[in-house]
């Protein structure tokens, strides 16, 4: 099963699909899993598709050897005339986003490595920060070692921050947050938490990463399917 961990070199991709009914996710989701299945692409390491939870849409957690392979994946006739176009058909938004792992904490019951999986029960939430140019290491920082309180936080497990590298169709620096939580109950416990009742430090920084960013979104999923080169 994939891991996530700071100490890989290899390129992460986070390949972001929103839509606005349920059954064009149930089809993305049966595309994503035909190119998952039939995957073989030189340097393709793995690939984790993700269903979208409080909003239709997937995600495609995607580890590659390099971004000179991804590209090569890109300007093959297949990805550029079937592949992008039939998601193009059924999404309202694509974001393909290349980044590499920075930072990556766990609760302690969690153990030693941070493992996608749908054996996990895990809800998922990944979120999309903008940033000026400037500021992304900042902002990272404030993301990964800023938010250390996370492991004070019933249900939390594990979250793990990704510095964007390149992007298609999504403009400027970003960074991405990849979270794992014992429950949806749990995480929207946390995210509705009332100011008054948030510690000094989750409002310290927050206020800092609101002062940074220059946009964000985010959505939950289930990890519902996952293949690696050789299986």
């Amino acid at each position: 099963m994939p891991h996530i961990s700071a100490q890989d070199k290899h390129l992460t991709v986070l390949n972001l699909f929103t839509t606005d009914q349920p059954d064009k996710q149930d089809r993305l989701i049966q595309e994503m899993r035909k190119i998952v299945d039939t995957a073989a692409f030189d340097g393709w390491i793995s690939s984790t598709v993700h269903a979208g939870q409080d909003s239709p849409g997937t995600a495609n957690f995607i580890q590659w050897r390099s971004g000179e392979d991804l590209e090569k994946r890109y300007a093959g006739e297949e990805f550029k005339h079937r592949t992008l176009p039939v998601f193009q058909d059924i999404t309202t938004s694509i974001r393909l986003l290349q980044s590499e792992i920075v930072y990556t904490q766990r609760h302690p019951s969690q153990g030693d490595t941070t493992e996608i999986s749908p054996d996990r029960d895990d809800h998922t939430v990944i979120e999309v920060f903008t940033v000026t140019e400037g500021h992304q290491d900042e902002l990272i920082a404030e993301l990964g070692q800023g938010r250390s309180w996370l492991a004070e936080v019933p249900g939390y497990r594990s979250h793990s921050v990704f510095k964007g590298l390149r992007a298609r169709f999504l403009d400027g620096p970003f960074a991405v947050v990849y979270s794992q939580w014992a429950s949806k109950e749990d995480y929207d416990a946390h995210r509705n938490q009332a100011d008054a009742d948030k510690t000094e430090d989750r409002r310290k920084s927050e206020a800092r990463v609101d002062a940074l960013k220059t946009g964000s979104d985010w959505n939950s999923y289930r990890v519902i399917h996952t293949r690696g080169a050789g299986q």
